[in-house]
């Protein structure tokens, strides 16, 4: 073993706290009827492990990279860790955001038999580990070893219950898409490497290798196509909404909010820190692909009913919202304005962090409702903030910060993503002047359609009356509230959506240091040293933000509506029953639907739907109407794909006729093609 850092401690905590996650997927096997290992000790242990490794993780930011090799792979290949300051900041979002949903966890799977519960030990805590690999991999081959481990465990924990053919059918599609990805990738590193020797396989190596500028940009598009996969762009989302919703809900926040977090980390690795010399071309097309991923995703979450899908519809258009602030900083760091370019960093990385705290705390509160009533349709829920209390409380924190509204955390990243975009002055290009802003308009509208989203899902679900008697849930297994656990963890990540959006300048620092390691340029001065009360983006003459006093405003605003209403109006008062609209006996039918919400943006944007109707007769005695929408990239681009795949087999297949002599036949028609053609 080889270190290279007096203070190598924090490299080797973060590669001892992946050690510690694959020993609790092997403890798991030992699970039992009497002794319930996994529930009791180690989720909850793997929770403290995190908490140790998101310590660790800021630590790394502000310390020299560290380098760790250990002699345990194939003989020559030795693996290579590396803990900088990139390393650390996902560290970080992978030590904060597991925390919560281990502690989760342990409550959710309680009910679980214990031979269920061994598999899902096993697979949820190898796949926290080889998460945690991914970040920490210096070398080739120890990243594609996590990235292969990370997609098989996840692939497991998405066919948990594995005997349905849908759940069989998202899991066969999400392996099929990793492992495209993952070959996008291998051809990615062979081209860094260039046709060096063994030891050309190391990250440190790949940095210098000297690309044309053909190679270069082969390579830019291998990898952003490899990582965008995992990612869950455009178009190659089409397995994000099949497995997500087909996944334990613990599982689901672990993969929308961590794992396609490390196709982003991959993504900055590889294209600023191998690559390099970004340019501009390449940073309109991460843009421009982010931008209409972001509509894209949050257009068709609109259009949802399944609670689950419709969050993983935004955890597409989210990843869209990071692509534009990292392809924003391509353009401008490739134009010689490295200050804005490493603004477009920061909000990107930020929104990243935000995102995976945020769309962890929904997917919880969807698992909540989920084990609490049985319920994943929208049109069946209603009322669940008298039953579940708590569990509305923190969905409704969650709700806000990806509805981007201030203070809480999704505001400021995205905050931060325009005022990127309004340096688009500083650009010569007239086009990309032009563009800039057009990427800016389309990132508002998806923030509004978020909004609107939102609205329905609290409003369906947790509002009004329950929509019909026969979906109430059974009292055999009616739990009321989220038990201890669950809230525990969800008041982690609450908290944490909080946090970041109140303290904004700290993180912003941070975030300064890991730009600087990775392009070599940081914010102005002017930004640094606004202190923690005011968040200065570039100078403070251009805009400011201050998120303590805008959330004091917010409670003295209604302590003194409270107050007003309580002590000093309240003899003035007088109860009586709503406007009725003229309908003097109401029903829960009567309330809005998830597709009457939906019903206006079909409308507007039709023709980016796949969308069949039926309507029934005028005299149809028992009218039922239904409405389907459908993605129609997946009938466009995947279902022809597919059946040119399958007549393609059927071709080859009649090669194999099943009989010795037609084989002989094949052996002797390629010895005499060898004798022919090859001297």
């Amino acid at each position: 073993m080889i270190l290279d850092s007096a203070a190598f401690p924090s490299a080797a905590v973060a590669v001892g706290v992946a050690v510690f996650w694959m020993l609790a997927a092997m403890l798991s096997l030992f699970e039992s009827e009497r002794l319930r290992l996994v529930n009791r000790v180690l989720f909850p242990a793997a929770a403290l492990a995190a908490l140790l490794l998101a310590v660790v993780a800021v630590r790394a930011i502000a310390q020299p990279a560290q380098s760790l090799v250990v002699p345990l792979g194939l003989p020559g290949l030795p693996f290579h860790f590396r803990l900088d300051a990139l390393a650390g900041f996902f560290l970080f979002l992978i030590g904060i955001g597991s925390a919560g949903v281990s502690i989760y966890a342990a409550g959710y799977f309680e009910r679980e038999t214990p031979q269920r519960l061994r598999l899902i030990g096993l697979q949820y805590h190898a796949f926290l580990a080889a998460m945690a690999l991914v970040v920490l991999a210096d070398d080739a081959y120890l990243f594609m070893l996590a990235w292969e481990s990370m997609a098989l465990a996840s692939y497991f924990l998405v066919t948990t219950d594995h005997r349905l053919r849908a759940i069989r059918s998202a899991g066969f599609l999400y392996l099929l898409i990793a492992h495209v990805g993952a070959i996008a990738l291998l051809l990615c590193f062979g081209i860094l490497q260039g046709g060096g020797g063994l030891d050309a396989y190391t990250f440190e190596a790949l940095r210098g290798a000297e690309l044309t500028p053909f190679w270069a940009t082969v390579a830019f598009v291998l990898a952003f196509a490899g990582f965008g996969a995992k990612a869950g762009m455009l178009p190659l989302h089409a397995w994000l909404p099949e497995a997500h919703p087909a996944a334990p809900s613990p599982v689901s926040a672990l993969m929308s909010g961590i794992m396609l977090k490390t196709a982003i980390y991959g993504m900055v690795r590889v294209i600023y820190d191998l690559i390099g010399d970004v340019t501009w071309q390449w940073g309109l097309t991460v843009a421009i692909t982010g931008a209409l991923t972001a509509l894209f995703g949050v257009l068709y979450a609109l259009m949802q009913h399944d609670l689950k899908r419709l969050l993983a519809y935004h955890s597409v258009e989210n990843i869209g919202i990071i692509l534009i602030g990292i392809g924003l900083s391509m353009v401008f760091i490739a134009t010689g304005h490295p200050a804005a370019g490493v603004l477009g960093l920061i909000a990107g990385l930020y929104h990243t962090l935000n995102h995976a705290i945020f769309k962890g705390l929904l997917f919880l509160g969807a698992g909540s409702i989920l084990h609490a009533t049985g319920l994943r349709n929208l049109n069946d829920m209603g009322g669940l903030i008298r039953r579940m209390p708590a569990t509305a409380m923190y969905f409704l924190v969650g709700a806000l910060a990806i509805s981007a509204l201030p203070p809480l955390n999704g505001f400021v990243s995205e905050w931060l993503t325009f005022q990127t975009a309004l340096q688009a002055a500083l650009l010569a290009d007239g086009v990309l002047r032009s563009l800039v802003p057009l990427l800016a308009a389309m990132l508002a509208l998806a923030g509004a359609l978020t909004a609107m989203c939102f609205v329905k899902v609290y409003g369906i679900a947790f509002l009004g009356q329950p929509r019909a008697p026969r979906h109430a849930p059974d009292a055999s297994r009616q739990r009321g509230d989220a038990g201890f656990h669950e809230r525990l963890g969800m008041a982690w990540l609450a908290l944490w959506c909080v946090v970041l959006g109140v303290f904004p300048s700290t993180v912003v620092g941070l975030l300064d240091r890991v730009a600087v390691s990775v392009t070599g340029h940081g914010l102005p001065r002017a930004a640094l040293d606004s202190g923690w009360l005011w968040l200065v983006p570039a100078r403070p003459e251009q805009a400011s933000y201050a998120p303590a006093i805008f959330l004091i405003t917010i409670l003295i605003v209604f302590a003194l509506t409270f107050a007003g209403v309580r002590w000093i109006w309240h003899g003035r008062l007088r109860r009586s029953a709503p406007w009725d609209c003229g309908f003097p006996e109401q029903s829960a039918r009567m309330q809005d639907t998830a597709d009457a919400f939906g019903q206006p943006i079909r409308w507007i944007f039709g023709p980016i739907y796949r969308i069949r109707r039926r309507v029934p007769a005028p005299d149809d005695a028992k009218p039922r109407f239904e409405l389907e929408v459908a993605d129609r990239l997946w009938h466009a681009l995947y279902l022809p794909i597919a059946r040119l795949v399958d007549w393609v087999c059927a071709r080859v297949s009649l090669l194999q006729q099943g009989r010795i002599s037609i084989y002989l036949l094949y052996s002797f028609v390629t010895l005499i093609a060898l004798l022919l053609f090859v001297r």
